[in-house]
């Protein structure tokens, strides 16, 4: 590929002074955004520009006054700043002595893992994730970059992304929705001869052209496909504009965009992948087109090269929640695909046979997820018990097996460590678990951080709750100022919470089965426990209801009504917009990381890891990862944690719900708050110091995405397993 228009980059030196041309190599690639030092590089040139561009480090240079950078240009710390950021950066672009060139020799930047996902959360500035499945996305390309892994991402780019959250004066959340300027933004053009890439796919018996971004992540480029072209019919433009938005015609054109178009992505940029990874469903038309691909090529038909397909493609499934599993009519797959099964060489009852649970119903919804289990050689849960759930809810397909012997493993998902661990507490760990603890993958490393002083740990965590209450402050203020409230209530924004207090934090998609109201299932007791002045504590809560969930938006509205109490009004707070830039401050300022999903739908959860490696400590019922990362001490009770509702279990929802509220309010009176506030005369908790330092050494070294993706490597990237599937073609003539 050629590319000879100027880069941003280039465009960025020609107005950097000379000592800051290096910035502009910064500002285009991501890791900056979890590389030491990284604190206040771009931030510095203009906080308050900073803070209005969404910490996006190319409008901040864009938009900075040639004035501002030459005062920044004779600053010799600032110089030195900069030099040395740019120094580690080519030194860890240069690296070739990484984890996956001896491990995983075989792939190669010509054949890297293809890993498709329908949206990425890399970092607030580039807004094309809604939650948990694109931060983790967004943190299996920085931990495969680290490890050195080839491996490019797949994905599309939202030009408004996924809606943003503003709660009118009633605490109902109202939707809204803002272009992203890409032009000014750390992205590129894919260009070839002198103009931008393309690929054609035909969706709604339309051939739609979509242009292709290219975003750096460390060593790892993402690939974002793009419909808005003058080229494209005003509706088809529109097809990239929103995350999750519109009806299952939409769904269906965006998941064959970001499938087959993907797939045609890779062919334009002459990669031959030696690994399809889907993450989620989403993406499975991919393996259509590569089967369609595979039949043009040898001239076989779809039953013959079929093994061939699924030996290049795994599959990871992300959520037990039925609702989460896209499955489209045959009416939508004939008026998308009526073209495309005669070119794979199948009928039309072939062709939806290969997405149907049970084959031979007409009516039979076509399943990404039943198409993905089918022509991946192997598939994955997120979490131990998610893929127990797994088993359970795909036995159809596999008759032939016991219901443990179905073969759907899984690799329990992390978090990126250095992405998500305040940088207060990063120099802590050098200081006491040496320069290379982030890569730490086993005990005896973590194991020294039962060598830091109590005070030290202490007082950290502290500055850092510090630093969330009052981003809790200015929050509140702004959002009572948008909604004209009366000045009395827009002051005593600045007078809310107590960082000497007891946080609990909550903090995640409002879907019913989250629970995000469980606190006020007996509200007298909650307000015992939130109106005690003696020892106070207090909670904040963030998070977005799907616009299409009016039972989500109903809880967020209780509890906005809740924060009104005066009995509890300044120990309780809503943080509206929920985004990445909020979620860092949230898991490193909290004390307790709160999650009540009812069982068992918890896929996994990666917010309460992001809280261990911040000292914050977990609280949650006993779903997802919190099974394999809660543990017993010697004394019976939670040696790194607490567990809600331990072990009962039944299918009465209402009855489950009393039985966890009541588990989480004993819990809150017997053991969390009389531990918080057992403090010596320096107002150290050593006991609840001790519970820390046992949810740093325990969680850290298992729950991060460099372990997840040397699991990931190992078992399904360089293992040709298979899926035990009986042929698809199971009922009709091949």
């Amino acid at each position: 590929m050629t590319n000879p228009l100027p880069s941003t980059a280039d465009r960025l030196k020609q107005k950097l002074p000379h000592p800051l041309k290096r910035l502009a190599d910064l500002a285009q690639n991501y890791w900056w955004c979890w590389a030491d030092g990284r604190l206040s590089l771009f931030r510095d040139i203009n906080p308050d520009e900073w803070h209005r561009c969404n910490h996006n480090p190319v409008s901040m240079l864009e938009s900075a006054s040639y004035e501002r950078l030459t005062q920044l240009a004779i600053n010799p710390a600032y110089i030195q700043q900069v030099k040395s950021l740019a120094e580690q950066f080519d030194h860890y672009m240069a690296g070739q002595n990484t984890w996956a060139s001896q491990a995983a020799p075989q792939l190669s930047k010509e054949h890297p893992v293809a890993y498709f996902c329908a949206e990425f959360g890399i970092h607030e500035s580039l807004p094309i994730y809604s939650g948990g499945l694109g931060v983790l996305a967004g943190d299996h390309l920085k931990s495969a970059s680290d490890l050195g892994i080839p491996l490019v991402g797949i994905g599309l780019l939202y030009r408004q992304g996924y809606f943003r959250q503003r709660l009118n004066r009633h605490g109902w959340q109202e939707d809204y929705y803002v272009d992203s300027p890409f032009e000014n933004m750390p992205l590129e053009l894919v260009q070839s001869q002198g103009r931008p890439l393309t690929v054609e796919v035909e969706i709604r018996q339309r051939v739609i052209r979509a242009q292709v971004w290219q975003v750096r992540v460390g060593r790892v480029n993402l690939y974002l496909l793009d419909t808005n072209r003058e080229d494209n019919d005003p509706i088809d433009r529109w097809l990239t504009g929103h995350l999750y938005g519109g009806n299952q015609d939409t769904r269906i054109a965006q998941e064959v965009l970001l499938g087959i178009g993907g797939v045609r992505v890779l062919e334009a940029l002459r990669l031959s992948p030696s690994v399809y990874h889907l993450n989620e469903g989403h993406a499975a038309f991919a393996l259509l087109e590569l089967a369609r691909l595979e039949v043009q090529r040898t001239g076989k038909s779809f039953y013959d090269i079929e093994a061939s397909v699924r030996d290049r493609c795994v599959f990871t499934t992300h959520t037990p929640v039925p609702a989460g599993h896209d499955a489209f009519s045959p009416d939508l797959m004939d008026s998308n695909f009526a073209h495309y099964w005669p070119q794979m060489g199948l009928s039309r009852e072939q062709f939806l046979a290969i997405g149907a649970r049970r084959v031979g119903d007409p009516w039979e919804p076509f399943s990404m997820t039943v198409l993905a289990l089918r022509l991946c050689r192997t598939a994955n849960g997120v979490s131990e018990l998610h893929g127990q759930v797994s088993r359970k809810m795909w036995s159809i397909l596999y008759p032939q097996h016991e219901l443990e012997n179905v073969p759907i493993g899984h690799i329990t998902n992390g978090v990126h460590t250095r992405t998500w661990t305040a940088p207060l507490m990063a120099d802590l760990y050098t200081q006491y678990l040496g320069e290379d603890w982030a890569n730490y993958l086993n005990n005896s490393g973590w194991d020294k951080v039962d060598q830091i002083p109590a005070e030290e740990l202490w007082w950290r965590h502290q500055v850092l709750k510090d630093r969330l209450v009052a981003f809790t402050r200015s929050q509140l203020k702004q959002a009572r100022q948008d909604r004209g409230e009366d000045p009395g209530s827009i002051a005593a924004a600045e007078q809310l919470l107590d960082p000497k207090a007891l946080t609990i934090g909550f903090a995640r998609r409002f879907s019913s089965y989250k629970r995000g109201n469980l606190l006020l299932h007996n509200p007298e007791r909650a307000l015992q426990i939130f109106g005690n002045s003696q020892r106070p504590v207090q909670i904040l809560f963030a998070g977005k209801a799907h616009p299409a969930d009016e039972e989500g938006k109903r809880i967020i509205q209780r509890l906005i009504e809740w924060c009104r109490n005066s009995a509890v009004r300044h120990r309780i707070a809503f943080i509206e917009n929920y985004d990445m830039f909020t979620a860092r401050k949230l898991v490193q300022g909290v004390d307790v990381w709160l999650n009540n999903p009812r069982r068992p739908l918890e896929a996994s959860g990666t917010s309460g890891q992001k809280v261990c490696f911040n000292g914050g400590i977990n609280c949650s019922v006993l779903d997802g990862w919190w099974c394999e990362g809660y543990q017993v001490g010697p004394d019976g009770k939670g040696l790194n944690g607490w567990a809600i509702g331990e072990d009962a279990h039944t299918s009465n929802q209402e009855l489950q719900d009393k039985i966890d509220a009541e588990s989480l309010y004993r819990l809150l009176e017997q053991e969390i708050i009389p531990l918080y506030y057992d403090q010596d005369a320096n107002g150290v908790p050593h006991g609840w110091v001790q519970k820390m330092k046992a949810s740093i050494r325990t969680n850290a070294p298992a729950f991060n995405t460099d372990r997840m993706l040397a699991d990931y490597v190992a078992q399904l990237y360089l293992r040709k397993a298979t899926t035990g599937l009986q042929p698809v073609s199971a009922g009709f003539p091949s």
